[in-house]
């Protein structure tokens, strides 16, 4: 499944054989929540680059529902993606929408955000509900704590995290390879004896979850760079949710090998643009140096990129192209005032170039770095 092919200090370069085909590590997974990246189609992800994409169990469950997406064929077959895909197991979204639910040691109960009906998800539901989904990739059902938590709650987190992996790893379809989740917040100690546990019930691929949900930027860090001294080096490593572009090059620098995140797709619908400071092979080159070297996520960042908003004045008359190093035509081609009248003028247009713009460059970001690697 996993094969690691190079080594850079502890930064890895692999190959992730899965059943929709051959994923070079690491990589980035643009979110497709409900089944679409917004503004973009299935065939706009294959053109720029996108090797898999990433579908959540939660929502799929509301609508078209586990049965809906059976008859349906499926999730590859319904949105029309040949690639790999892979589902949360909707434990983020339980966490996310607490005020709604309730969780007993046999999963949660919640109500949709959509219609406020009750609906009850078990680990052994959410393996049944990606299976119908078809997922490459699933994850098993977990409780996520915020950020700011107790290390109570913490505790008490990690560990039915852990019964509901054993519960995921009886009930899943073979076929499709399981991540088990790292749990135990900010706490070295709770953090192995959870990885501890997945190892000994056994996984295709280890996931830290749990962090970019509220706790400092240090802690994530200082966490994430404890699990790779000692996390499976024959499993992929994978961050969920995170994150900035100086983020992911740190972490890749400490040896994970997967991420997604929304901040390519939520900042593009807002105007917000990340452009590369110099050439990305360049670029990159530096800011993974920079990581690998110790320095600042501030100073990784400013050799990196920069981020715009569009919407400012300042661009209202720039006739300079949205970004001069993209490798993307509609991104070297229209001026950065063009895109600005389109967000002003609520033209569809605007939020769907600015969407290419990002997620281009959080591929390209990922492609230059197995470069370095």
């Amino acid at each position: 499944m996993f094969t690691l092919k190079k080594t850079n200090n502890r930064a890895r370069r692999g190959l992730l054989e899965l059943p929709h085909g051959q994923i070079e590590t690491p990589f980035f997974m643009p979110i497709a929540t409900r089944g679409a990246v917004k503004t973009m189609s299935s065939i706009d992800m294959k053109a720029i680059g996108a090797q898999i994409i990433l579908s959540n169990t939660y929502h799929l469950l509301l609508r078209p529902g586990s049965d809906g997406i059976k008859k349906l064929g499926g999730l590859h077959n319904f949105m029309h993606w040949n690639g790999p895909i892979l589902t949360d197991s909707g434990g983020y979204q339980v966490f996310s929408l607490s005020k709604m639910n309730k969780t007993e040691e046999d999963g949660v109960e919640f109500r949709s955000d959509i219609d406020g009906h009750k609906i009850k998800l078990t680990p052994e539901g959410s393996m049944a509900m990606q299976a119908n989904i078809g997922a490459d990739i699933i994850m098993q059902f977990d409780d996520v704590a915020a950020g700011d938590s107790t290390r109570e709650r913490y505790e008490d987190a990690m560990e039915r995290s852990l019964r509901w992996a054993k519960r995921c790893k009886d009930s899943y379809n073979e076929e499709q390879k399981l991540f088990g989740i790292v749990q135990g917040g900010t706490h070295e100690d709770l953090r192995e004896r959870s990885l501890n546990g997945l190892v000994e019930i056994g996984f295709d691929g280890y996931a830290i979850g749990g962090l970019s949900v509220g706790e400092s930027r240090e802690s994530a860090f200082r966490i994430a760079k404890r699990l790779g001294e000692i996390m499976p080096a024959d499993k992929p490593r994978y961050f969920m949710g995170g994150g900035m572009p100086e983020e992911i090059v740190y972490y890749v620098s400490i040896g994970v090998d997967m991420f997604d995140c929304v901040l390519p797709t939520r900042n593009a619908r807002h105007g917000t643009l990340f452009l590369w400071k110099d050439d990305p092979a360049t670029a990159v080159k530096k800011a993974f140096e920079l990581a690998q070297d110790g320095a600042s996520d501030t100073m990784i960042a400013d050799a990196l990129y920069q981020k715009i908003q569009i919407t400012k004045e300042t661009y209202a008359f720039d006739i300079s192209v949205i970004d001069a190093y993209a490798d993307l035509e509609s991104s070297n081609t229209y001026t950065k005032a063009y895109l600005r009248h389109l967000f002003k003028t609520n033209e569809i247009l605007g939020m769907r170039l600015a969407t290419m713009q990002n997620i281009r460059f959080y591929l390209r970001l990922m492609q230059e770095l197995r470069n370095v690697i």
